[in-house]
This record gives structure tokens, sequence and C-alpha cells, in this order.
């Protein structure tokens, strides 16, 4: 098949040979053609299959159906709307509409995040006929009411699996709840895992399933190597491996910013020159680290994840894994940045101990094993403590051999007080022991043990002696008693019980003191804080006067 048989406009085939494009890729053969009938399409392709231009041609004309052949006057609304994750990613569909629309009297902008308002403003002022935007960012020239989306009759979802483990769903679902119910969706992802398959239920009409290969295989032009190695000497590998005369443009992936900003320091340190690009950096400076790795003046492009997706760069001959992902799906989108447009190339992996299982999910979820480099002077002496290439182990989930013995629990003889079992069973390990005294600072008591305020005093022993305070607010007693006496502290396991029944960790109330005297003795004794018992209890009974005899 070639792109004359798809029914092209000739200002998109014209554009089509100036970009030397050839024959359409599988993605672009079978995803065109329902889309050039206002079907919707719901595509699953690997990255690197050209699935950018499989949406752009047909919505290009789709747009010129809509305004003819004269370019309109006065301002224009949006008729497209493509939303994409990253902003490297929605640049590069910028780019796209602008080789293959070059021909046509169409507008398009992009507007994405890190950069300032301004120039974007001045571009939807003017009008453009197609939008290519990051949800956040859109969200905001919405809520400015810089641009309107009552007009779109296409609207484009591009790595819609990225944008749902970016956290995008919400902000997507906003912007799709804005754009007119009747119109043209056209929804991609590079997998089809089931939250996006429920989202394309609810967004797509009766689409045109179009899918190239399973979802989350490898390239089949990449060739795969794995290296054990531990974390101390990925270093000292990845120099070796870089130094190579082959690795002519080489992207290395680092789970972490700052990771990425350290494995460049090194390369620098070594003479491999080398930026880091991720989120953290302005988008002026990934631009220019971009730049610079396609130019080929930086042979080593140091990224995150950010850069897993959307980074369409001809002749990177290797990819480099210096960290394993540990979502397994994204390893496929990191090798997918080498052997495009039918080239092939080389994909390095190094795997520590603790990437192990990491590497068990990647080769599940691939159906291959990756094959294993075992000379180098690194190689990991780290035994697998089980076989992590292969099938999960079954268990319980602890710590525990699935061979392993139950824990034996030995009876003790006797009964009673002693602790023992009842009957010779074995003795629950969270059933409390009988003779067991209670331990200091156990502020545990018996139910049935009466609580200190209910304890029975002695009604003529006074309640004040020598000017000391009483125990109840936990104050200190005329005999020097600690503060804590009284609160409910354990007495010593030897300790006589106390009549009445109390147990060990609870002592008798003190002696009870005559109405008439001071203060009542807690701090905490009725709401007025300690004022005078009379202020609450009444009038202190009348005394008569003493006889005189």
């Amino acid at each position: 098949m070639s792109f004359d048989s798809l029914s092209l406009r000739d200002e998109l085939l014209r554009a089509v040979r100036a970009a030397s494009y050839e024959t359409p890729t599988p993605i672009q053969s079978k995803a065109i053609p329902p889309a050039l009938e206002g079907r919707d399409v719901l595509g699953c392709a690997q990255t690197g299959t050209g699935k950018t231009a499989a949406f752009v041609l047909p919505t290009l004309q789709r747009v010129m159906q809509s305004v003819g052949d004269v370019a309109p006057k006065g301002p224009r609304p949006v008729r497209v709307l493509v939303l994409t994750p990253t902003r490297e990613l929605a640049a590069q569909i910028g780019e796209t509409f602008r080789d293959l629309g070059k021909f046509l009297p169409l507008r398009h902008t992009v507007i994405f995040g890190g950069v300032g308002y301004e120039p974007q403003d001045r571009a939807l002022r003017g009008g453009v006929d197609v939008l290519v935007a990051t949800p956040g960012r859109l969200i905001d020239q919405l809520q400015r009411g810089m641009v309107s989306l009552a007009k779109v009759e296409v609207l484009v979802l591009d790595e819609a699996d990225q944008m749902l483990d970016m956290g995008f769903i919400h902000d997507v679902r906003r912007i799709v709840a804005k754009v007119p119910s009747v119109r043209q969706t056209l929804f991609f992802s590079a997998t089809m895992p089931p939250s996006i398959r429920s989202l394309a239920d609810e967004w797509l009409k009766s689409p045109v399933e179009v899918s190239v290969a399973p979802p989350a295989t490898t390239a089949e032009r990449v060739e795969q190597h794995l290296y054990f190695v531990e974390t101390p000497d990925k270093r000292s590998l990845l120099e070796s491996l870089l130094s190579r005369s082959d690795v002519t443009r080489a992207l290395v992936f680092s789970r972490t910013k700052h990771g990425a900003n350290k494995i460049a320091r090194w390369l620098e340190s070594a003479g491999i020159r080398a930026e880091p690009i991720h989120g953290n950096k302005s988008q002026n400076a990934r631009t220019r680290a971009l730049a610079s790795f396609k130019s080929g003046t930086t042979r080593v492009l140091v990224a995150t994840d950010l850069a897993a997706r959307g980074l369409d760069i001809d002749e990177v001959s290797h990819v480099v894994n210096f960290d394993l992902p540990n979502v397994p799906e994204v390893y496929v989108h990191r090798i997918g940045r080498t052997a495009r447009a039918g080239a092939e190339g080389v994909a390095w992996s190094f795997c520590n101990e603790e990437e192990r299982e990491y590497l068990r999910d990647i080769e599940k979820i691939t159906r291959q094993k990756i094959p294993v480099v075992d000379d180098h002077a690194w190689r990991s002496n780290v035994p697998f403590a089980v076989d992590t290439r292969g099938a999960r182990p079954q268990g319980n989930g602890g710590g525990r051999p699935n061979n392993a013995q139950p824990r034996r629990v030995e009876s003790r003889p006797g009964g009673g007080g002693g602790g023992g079992s009842r009957g010779g069973e074995p003795r629950r390990d969270h059933a409390p022991r009988r003779d067991a005294a209670p331990r200091p600072n156990e502020h545990a008591r018996r139910d049935d043990a009466p609580r200190r305020d209910d304890a029975p005093r002695r009604d003529d022993a006074p309640r004040r002696d020598g000017g000391g305070r009483t125990h109840e607010g936990g104050a200190r007693t005329s005999g020097g008693a600690p503060n804590n006496a009284g609160r409910g502290h354990a007495a010593p396991a030897n300790a006589p019980r106390p009549a009445g029944g109390h147990p060990n960790n609870a002592r008798p109330a003190p002696a009870a003191k005559p109405r008439d005297g001071g203060r009542d003795g807690g701090r905490d004794s009725g709401r007025d804080g300690g004022r005078d018992a009379r202020d609450w209890r009444g009038p202190a009974p009348h005394k008569p006067p003493p006889r005189a005899d």
C-alpha cells in the first residue's frame, strides 16, 4: 500500500513526499482509512510505529473539508484538539502538523506549561484551527478565558495510558466535558489496560479498533542485553560501555531526577559529553539539551521516564537502563527509543539485587527472557534467593518457605496457678498467664476491682496531715510520696495484697478529710479547679462553742 491509495488531498501527498515518507506503516495503513470516513478510532501500537502521522493526516483533511480551500478571515475557532501528556511530545506533534500541513492554509499552535503565557496568548488571540496542548496548561487557559472548545470537531488523545499514569485523568475529564458531544474521537495508546479500555468505552462511539502488535511487546529490531551488577559498580560499567566506538548516540534512563543529574556529572568527569533532561529542568534547558543531542553535539542524554514517551530522535544507537523501571510497561517504552523507522538498535539493562523482582515482572509482561552478559568485570556475586526469573513463588505472604514446618508450641505440664495448659492443650501465645504479677507501669486492672474513687475510706481519718496535700490530683502527701502515687502505677510484685480485695496495681484511697477544712484535696475535683470547698458544697456545718469545764 502507498500513501497515494489512501485518498489523501494533493497538498497532503506533497507534504508526505517532502517529509521522505515512502510507504505507510501498519498503524497508518489501518487507522487512516476509517479516520477519513469520520469514524472513531481506538489504536494500540508500539512506540515509534508512526502513530502521530496516523492521526495528523486524517485530521488535516477533515479540517480542510470544513473550512474550504480558501483561508478563512477573522478569528478562527479551534476545530482539532490534541491532548498529550508531556511537553516534548506536544512539541513534536506540533512539528508534525507543521511539516504535513505546510501546503494548507491552516494555523496551529502548541501550548504547555513551564513557559510564559504571552507568546501562547498571542497565538490564541489570532485564532487557530489545530491546538496541541498538555492538560494542565489547557485548563489554565480555559480558566483565563483565552480559548474556547465549543467548535471542536476532532478530539485526539495521544498516549492515553501515560496521561492516566501521570494523574491527568481528572483534568482530561474536565476538558472532554467542554468538547461537543457530536465529534470524532481518535484514541491512541501504547498499552491497553482495563482502565484505558473503560475510558475508551466512555468517550468513543462504535470505534474501529486498530492494533498492530500485542500490548507491551518489545520492538523486534532491538537487541537486548542484561547485566547483573550491584549499585556501586554501575558507574564503572556504564563508563566502560559508553566508551565503545559503536556507541554513536546513547539515551541513558534513570529512575529519579537526582540520579539523572548525578549520572551526567559522572560521565562529564570521565570525558563523555552528557546532559540531563527531566521535569525539574526549565523548558528552555530541556529544549537546548534535546537540540544538542539531536545535532550530535551531546553524545549521551540522561533522562527520566518523562522522555520514555514522545522523544522522536533518529539514529539513537543505544538505550541504557541504568535503573530498571518498577513498572514493566515503562521498559517497553524506554527501549522503543531506539530501532525506530526500521533501523536497528541495542538496549543494555543494569540489574542489582533489589531490582531482580522488577526484572521478573518485565520478562513476564514481554514474554521473553533477556539474554544475560556474564563476561564483564563487575558481575554481581549476590546469589539469587529464589528463582526470580521464573514463576512467582507461592506462599502465604510471610517470610517462611513453603516447605517449612508449622511452629510447634510445647504444652507445659500442670495447671492451676502454674501457667500450664489445661488438659494437655498448648497454651495460646496471646492468653495471659494467670500467675503473672502485674508488670511495672502497667495500667491494666481487673474489671471487678473497685476504682480508687469507689474505695472505702475511714471517715474519721483526717484528709490533711502536716500541711501536705492528698493524692487525688497526683499531689504530694505529707509523707513525701512521689507525685505519681495513687495514679494507678503498679505496686511491686511481692507487695502484700491490701484489704478489700484490691489488686496489686490499685491502692486504697487516702483518708477522708472533714468538709470544714481548706481546699478540696484534688486539682481536678469538680469544675472549680480546686477552689474552697464551701464555694460549691455550701456553708460548713455549725460548730457549738467549747464548754467551759
